[in-house]
């Protein structure tokens, strides 16, 4: 099982890295560029193509639906050879084919958003009205909840589990979309917590979540070659946008506590696993809501682009872009290693570990706001 999941780290790059260089050479040939200065959070300095997400988005996609019709029209027996170890994966695969199913369909929706909004530019309002339709329709057709014990308070039980998980996945896919701001940034920092989210799935037992999470890691790396700087290719909100919805997913589906004491290899999952995503997840969270809240001092759109997120506050600072993304990956795999950890801890264990991520929240804004200058308007 730690074979096959571990392998679709290979799988995803062996795609995404021939595919992101396809896209980057069909798009210098087609003029998809994107232009330095757009929108005021653009600081580089000549045309770079941003179709990196298509590249993503099929090294994600290729696989998924190759293991959904292989599971499907492929006998059991014929599973032979070096082939034999997944057949048993088979049944089960087959059991999630309907979240499988359901979640296609979500990345695909959030691919076209994104592609749309790369071309045309689309106003936040619509845009978020069509993520929280696509997370909706997930949430509801895949039955894919955070809070499922509301349920034995009846309806309102089941509406608030439904309303929670939407605002969760909405929040952690504009999350991602709003850290794409620096060469290499978002897709290091989603490399480091699906490679946490990996780790804590193969912990659990969960292979198929497991499985996912190596396919995320493995696309965003090959990627990431082309995107480190100097960036050669962008992602654009094609990238972005399906990175977080699918984070978010994995989030979700990740087991974080048992009350029977019975996680993974007989581990003891306690209640305080359930703040995992926010810890895994708390260098993304930090930069959207302290880029959100300038901006709403700022009396400027919440939504809209700048030079306001913390990796530009870095800079101005007087790192350099590689300094700067640099320090942010490090403070995800602090606080992502911390978080992978709490579902086994004791109490006071797990308040260490959650100071400890804390402590590298707080060393960023020490960082950041010290002597602080005025924002850029």
């Amino acid at each position: 099982m730690i074979t096959v999941s571990l392998s679709m780290v290979l799988v995803s790059l062996a795609l995404s890295l021939p595919l992101c260089r396809l896209v980057m050479q069909w798009a210098h040939k087609r003029g998809r560029l994107d232009t330095p200065g757009t929108e005021g959070h653009k600081q580089h300095t000549q045309a770079v193509p941003n179709l990196g997400g298509v590249g993503i988005f099929w090294a994600l996609i290729l696989p998924m639906v190759g293991a959904l019709l292989a599971s499907r029209l492929i006998p059991d027996d014929t599973w032979q050879g070096v082939l034999e170890p997944l057949q048993r994966h088979m049944p089960g695969l087959r059991r999630q084919s309907g979240m499988l199913v359901g979640m296609i369909v979500a990345l695909t929706s959030m691919h076209i958003l994104g592609l749309v909004d790369d071309r045309l530019r689309l106003a936040a309002k619509p845009k978020l009205l069509i993520q929280l339709l696509v997370a909706t329709s997930l949430v509801i057709g895949c039955d894919i909840r955070v809070f499922q014990m509301l349920d034995q308070f009846g309806t309102i039980g089941f509406a608030a589990s439904v309303a929670i998980t939407v605002l969760w996945l909405t929040l952690i896919t504009n999350a991602m979309n709003m850290l794409d701001n620096m060469d290499g940034l978002a897709a290091g920092v989603g490399s480091i917590i699906a490679g946490i989210y990996l780790i804590a799935t193969l912990m659990g037992g969960q292979w198929f979540i497991a499985s996912l999470a190596a396919l995320l890691m493995g696309a965003q790396l090959g990627f990431l070659w082309y995107n480190f700087h100097p960036a050669r290719l962008f992602m654009g909100d094609g990238g972005s946008l399906v990175i977080g919805m699918l984070l978010g997913i994995i989030s979700i589906r990740t087991t974080y506590f048992d009350p029977q004491g019975e996680f993974g290899a007989g581990g003891n999952a306690a209640w305080y696993g359930l703040l995992m995503p926010a810890v895994v997840m708390a260098v993304p969270l930090y930069d959207f809501f302290s880029v959100t809240t300038v901006r709403y001092f700022l009396g400027r759109k919440i939504m809209g682009g700048d030079r306001n997120h913390f990796s530009h506050r870095l800079v101005r600072k007087g790192l350099s872009v590689r300094g700067a993304v640099l320090v942010i990956w490090l403070c995800t795999l602090a606080t992502g290693l911390a978080g992978c950890m709490l579902p086994r801890l004791e109490a006071w264990q797990a308040i260490m570990m959650a100071t400890q991520s804390g402590c590298v929240l707080l060393l960023l804004a020490v960082l950041e706001f010290s002597n602080a200058e005025k924002p850029v308007e």
